[in-house]
């Protein structure tokens, strides 16, 4: 079995850079290869406490293993954030996911008050930010957090790509 490393370098060169959103974003590719692993779709998730750059939470999708269709990697990620943080609010955390969320994951992000969102891939058949449901423009939104999209996406895709492939 190929080790962690070994498939982060297959990734692009470029990938690998010392900026802090790089970093973290890098973090949840290595949590999307996890999830690969495991024969779940490759997303992963990462949180970070914002005025301390600290990460506070990791997950990757675990639908499959835990035979539930809430564990996707933001879910995960969310959940423990929160019992780390002590709160249901994460006002100064930053989510980091390698695909864009889905209109189930946009509302919790929404609901947890997470600053800002960073994604890889966006998903054009079930996404809930820029494409589909468009969660944060519904005027039954609580809370938009700053958006960024199309981090590091080449790599994502590829992620996914590759797994959807494996699978036909």
């Amino acid at each position: 079995m190929q080790s962690l490393l070994d498939l982060f370098r297959l990734l692009p060169q470029a990938t690998i850079m010392s900026s802090f959103d790089n970093t973290y974003m890098n973090l949840a590719i290595a949590e999307a290869i996890k999830a690969s692993r495991r024969n779940e779709v490759p997303v992963g998730a990462v949180i970070v406490l914002r005025s301390k750059n600290e990460i506070i939470s990791t997950a990757s999708n675990r639908v499959i293993e835990l035979k539930d269709p809430t564990a996707h990697a933001e879910i995960l990620a969310i959940r423990k954030a929160c019992q780390v943080m002590d709160s249901e609010r994460l006002f100064d955390c930053d989510l980091y996911v390698t695909l864009e969320p889905c209109p189930m994951c946009a509302q919790a992000i929404s609901f947890s008050r997470i600053k800002r969102l960073f994604f890889g891939a966006a998903d054009q058949k079930g996404g809930g930010v820029e494409n589909g449901a468009i969660v944060f423009n519904a005027k039954s939104c609580h809370h938009k957090p700053e958006i960024y999209g199309d981090i590091m996406a080449a790599n994502s895709e590829k992620l996914l790509r590759k797994f959807f492939k494996d699978r036909r």
